[in-house]
């Protein structure tokens, strides 16, 4: 009797399954968190429950009262959504604003185009934008210790150069965001996730190396300072845990190069000659947007079919 199974596709299986992905970028992530709240305070730890609450509730909420479908809150993707977006928020923001932001990254940008594995950018980064167009004040107000300051990009920004020591730089004693000034925790965290196949290592390091080189030749910051395009700014924190989002980022590894490349370089430009002196929230999400379109001129080939007419028309094989 023959021992073959006749089924549909797909016919290879990972071990890894939504949950177990989600907890291991959260396990990740945390080690960040901790630093950032030890340097900024207490505060921090308020901004990331907010968040984190606010974002399992949304969801919640919208599942269970609002389509009545199965709810979804326990494989922890809007856990993780609320924990990216209080990292990318500074600890003096006001929570009513980090639930307004939430709510806008769990509804609009994730559960109106269909829930998880749908969304077109990722929910955090396009929450992050929004409330920095609609209260760029509060999204901008740094301190540390207690006191206000510039950060290390917007020191860049003005051309001057950095002053703090390597050793701040790569702990994460200076002004930003919660989640992305500990660099070295950052990189670590980001390893973990390359070595346990999380995640590839194309769009981190292409989108890093990218951005640090095109950074110092632009002349960013009155000089090429390579080092501080990577160690200032959430690059490390965008490169590793947001431009790898599986939805929003290229299936194939040729689509994944362009992909990090065009970051690397949106990053560069906006940070030299843009508006803010950051330049990784806008840059992911525009090349999300692209995503669709490097898929269909990178996707493989199936042996023996024909090229399509898309593929004919851009020059591809």
């Amino acid at each position: 009797m023959s021992q073959l199974t006749v089924s549909t596709s797909p016919h290879v299986h990972s071990e890894f399954t939504t949950r177990n992905i989600m907890c291991m970028v959260i396990l990740a992530l945390l080690p960040s968190g901790i630093m950032g709240t030890y340097f900024l305070g207490l505060r921090s730890l308020a901004v990331i429950a907010t968040c984190i609450i606010a974002c399992v509730a949304s969801e919640y909420v919208w599942q269970k009262f609002v389509i009545k479908t199965k709810v979804t809150i326990n494989d922890l993707s809007a856990a993780l959504t609320g924990l990216l977006l209080a990292y990318n928020l500074p600890p003096s923001i006001p929570l009513w604003m980090a639930i307004c932001g939430s709510i806008f990254a769990v509804i609009v940008v994730k559960q109106f185009y269909g829930g998880i594995g749908c969304n077109i950018v990722n929910p955090a980064l396009a929450a992050r934008a929004m409330m920095l167009i609609s209260w760029p004040t509060a999204m901008t107000t740094w301190t540390v210790n207690g006191v206000s300051g510039a950060t290390p990009l917007a020191a860049m920004k003005a051309g001057n150069p950095v002053t703090l020591s390597c050793l701040n730089l790569w702990s994460g004693n200076m002004g930003g965001c919660i989640g992305e000034t500990s660099s070295l925790l950052l990189i670590i965290g980001g390893i973990y996730l390359i070595w346990e196949n999380v995640i590839s290592w194309r769009i981190p390091v292409i989108y890093i190396v990218t951005a640090a080189i095109l950074g110092s030749l632009f002349n960013h910051g009155g000089g090429f300072y390579p080092v501080h395009e990577i160690l200032t700014g959430g690059l490390l924190i965008g490169a590793f845990f947001m431009a790898t989002d599986y939805t929003t980022s290229p299936m194939s590894a040729k689509g994944q190069i362009i992909y990090a490349f065009g970051c690397g370089l949106l990053t560069a430009l906006i940070r030299t000659w843009g508006g803010y002196p950051e330049g990784v929230s806008f840059s992911i999400l525009i090349m999300n947007i692209a995503v669709p379109l490097i898929d269909r001129y990178t996707e493989p080939r199936v042996f023996g079919a024909p090229k399509s007419n898309f593929a004919k028309r851009m020059g591809g094989k």
